[in-house]
């Protein structure tokens, strides 16, 4: 299945705020529209991490005004589970509450085990360096499972 792109996806994490949401970014800017892509949390506890702002900024990518969500809020808002052909969990925590919430319905649940870099480093250069290694983590696992990037200009997006 790698290198098929599904209609929908939806990434989840602990809080939305730091890796879903650059996985979300980083779908769209690599694969364009030809994927329904969403994020959600387990909880929504936490507003849009200011590290993952920037490490995303550097590739051209615009974070600042996403709204951290959880899978319950996204319920409340008419966005079910079941319409997604995918859902990628990139914590331990998110991949409980996606096969917990998705039992009944028929749809693949991936793990990607992605680094959560919200604890590393003491000073802003080492949490820079902590929250691009997720980033380029995320993009290198979605191109290994997506294939190429569809977008002109997406191939050499690499930031760092």
């Amino acid at each position: 299945m790698s290198g098929t792109l599904p209609h929908s996806v939806l990434f989840c994490c602990d809080h939305n705020a730091v890796r879903s949401p650059m996985a979300e970014a980083l779908m769209k800017q690599l694969y364009g529209r030809a994927t329904y892509v969403q994020s959600a949390g387990v909880e929504n506890d936490l507003e849009i991490d200011g590290f993952a702002i920037a490490v995303c900024q550097e590739m051209g990518i615009e974070l600042s005004r996403h709204r951290s969500r959880s899978f319950e809020e996204m319920k409340e808002y008419g966005d079910d589970l079941s319409g997604f052909d995918l859902v990628v969990a990139l914590s331990p925590a998110s991949r409980k509450q996606a096969l917990d919430l998705t039992r009944h319905y028929h749809l693949d649940v991936e793990y990607w085990p992605i680094m959560d870099p919200t604890g590393i480093g003491e000073t802003r250069e080492a949490k820079l360096t902590a929250y691009r290694q997720t980033r380029d983590q995320i993009r290198a696992k979605m191109i290994e499972r997506f294939g190429e990037p569809r977008v002109a200009g997406a191939a050499g997006a690499a930031g760092g």
